[in-house]
């Protein structure tokens, strides 16, 4: 059985990753939700899924070197002090300009050292450290590293993009329960959610390709657009969604700046290793 565990892993790693992840997710989140119970411990559960699932699927691939190799982007820290302003600011920075221009910036009720204390301790502590770093080590390093280096950065992003759309469609759910949810305000959300979903992983693939494959900086990433959302600074909350877009395009105009593919190109430490039966 695991002769045959470690053939399919070896043909289909990126398959093999992402069919686990949203199956399992689905399964606890919808199980809570049928039950009428609070969600919060799927998102729990889905965290010990995101070092599983790779961890597993590395090790079936090429035992404990593979697993290094994949868990080695966690401590991948050494770039340049540019990029680690991006990754840690670029997101609420553009969020506060946008709610600027919109004038749906507000005083925040607590002051402003307040709001960086707590965006700063939900990026890197709750968000980065504790969730969203092990999230990209199993969407940005296992899957999108994969298809990017078959793929290129371009199409790569872009597949990866429809598993981590699908993983995240029971969030729709979360605040109001299964049955107590309009169905207008599930499709708004998962339509906001598959259009910002390409748009997203194909800045993680822009952020991988420019750190040396540091899911590290791409979890942050991750966190930083969450907790961007969360700013107690705007009127509503939708001011983060514009901005990455609006740091997509800044990445993008740099690149092009320095003759740089907008479409290929990948993260060789996260492709597959030289084994000749580990493919994307």
């Amino acid at each position: 059985m695991i002769s045959a565990a470690r053939r399919l892993a070896q043909r289909r790693p990126v398959l093999c990753t992402a069919v686990p992840l949203v199956v399992l997710f689905w399964v606890a989140s919808f199980a809570l939700l049928l039950a009428r119970q609070d969600p919060t411990p799927a998102l729990l559960i889905g965290i010990a899924f995101f070092i599983l699932v790779p961890l597993t699927v590395s090790w079936l691939i090429g035992g404990w070197a593979e697993v290094r190799r994949l868990f080695a982007g966690v401590l991948r820290f050494r770039f340049s002090v540019a990029l680690w302003a991006v990754v840690l600011f670029g997101v609420p920075l553009l969020s506060l300009a946008v709610a600027t221009v919109t004038g749906t910036l507000r005083t925040p009720p607590d002051g402003w050292v307040a709001v960086l204390v707590t965006y700063l301790v939900s990026t890197l502590v709750v968000g980065g450290l504790i969730a969203n770093v092990w999230e990209e080590t199993a969407w940005g390093g296992m899957v999108q590293g994969r298809l990017m280096a078959s793929r290129g950065l371009l199409v790569g992003s872009l597949l990866t993009a429809v598993p981590f759309a699908l993983f995240h469609l029971p969030l729709a759910f979360s605040q109001k329960g299964l049955f107590d949810t309009p169905l207008n305000e599930a499709l708004a959300t998962w339509g906001i959610l598959i259009g910002l979903a390409p748009v997203f992983r194909y800045l993680i693939g822009l952020v991988l390709i420019e750190t040396g494959g540091s899911t590290l900086a791409a979890g942050l990433l991750h966190a930083s657009w969450n907790a961007s959302g969360q700013i107690a600074a705007f009127d509503g909350s939708w001011q983060y969604i514009p901005a990455v877009f609006i740091l997509v395009l800044g990445i993008v105009a740099w690149r092009r700046a320095r003759h740089l593919s907008l479409v290929s190109g990948f993260a060789p430490q996260l492709g597959p290793s030289e084994t000749p039966t580990a493919r994307a």
